[in-house]
């Protein structure tokens, strides 16, 4: 069992490495890099929209009953950006994105093992790693600091209808709080845990794919493929979660 584990995670690790250096070594092609930034990022655009909004609403309201029993309404502006520029918006939207596009990601690799298009390729000496692997790892990276920005501006929108417009807190002392107290590092250890999440994400999810073969439970057939893409959305997961409290704990 212990070798087991101990033999996947030396499979991931490899596979890791493989994956930065097919990134980095030419040729260097845009259309495949676009088309995964079409399918990671574009089409994320609305869950992750739809979940910053509730997510601020929810903090605007939640802020709001909280700071009004210290008499400190004016301060909801700068508790709802910063907790999501710092922490919620990484963390939802690495969340939403392994469910939309990680899940994805390891079921169309899984079923290029399975169909042997990725033995075709190495028969063909032509480098699996550099033609499907490194523009997912691209895209990832590109798509999700891009993607936190925009679930981070929505969930302020979202603070700010409940906060201002619902629930009557002042509208200058929201958005002058916000920008007092929202510093470039709060925005700086948000950019390097959506830059984290994005590889996190593309890794194990690519890596769980590409092994499906390999992996126990696996195998050849749809049941393995699916098997394999669940492990990769919730092993995707939790690392997220994980990684956030050791990101965190070094950033601030």
């Amino acid at each position: 069992m212990v070798i087991y584990y101990l033999d996947q995670a030396g499979m991931m690790v490899i596979f890791l490495f493989q994956s930065l250096y097919a990134c980095i070594k030419p040729p260097y092609k845009i259309a495949p890099v676009v088309k995964q930034i079409y399918v990671i990022g574009a089409l994320s655009v609305f869950v992750v929209i739809f979940t910053g909004l509730f997510s601020g609403m929810v903090l605007g309201l939640q802020g709001f009953n909280t700071l009004k029993k210290f008499g400190a309404e004016g301060l909801l502006g700068s508790a709802v950006a910063l907790s999501l520029i710092r922490e919620l918006g990484p963390v939802l939207t690495a969340l939403m994105v392994t469910g939309r596009a990680g899940s994805a990601i390891c079921a169309e690799i899984g079923i290029m093992r399975n169909s042997e298009q990725i033995d075709a390729l190495e028969c063909m000496a032509i480098d699996p790693y550099k033609f499907i692997i490194s523009p997912k790892f691209i895209a990832g990276i590109i798509s999700l600091p891009l993607l936190t920005a925009m679930f981070d501006i929505v969930g302020i929108f979202g603070g700010y209808l409940v906060g201002v417009k619902l629930l009557g807190t002042n509208q200058g002392a929201f958005f002058n709080t916000m920008l007092t107290d929202v510093k470039f590092d709060d925005i700086y250890m948000g950019l390097v845990k959506s830059l984290s999440f994005g590889l996190i994400i593309v890794w194990i999810s690519s890596a769980m794919g590409y092994f499906v073969h390999m992996t126990r439970g696996g195998g050849f057939g749809a049941e393995g493929v699916s098997r394999v893409t669940t492990n990769a959305v919730v092993l995707s997961s939790v690392s997220v979660l994980v990684f956030d409290y050791f990101l965190t704990s070094m950033l601030i």
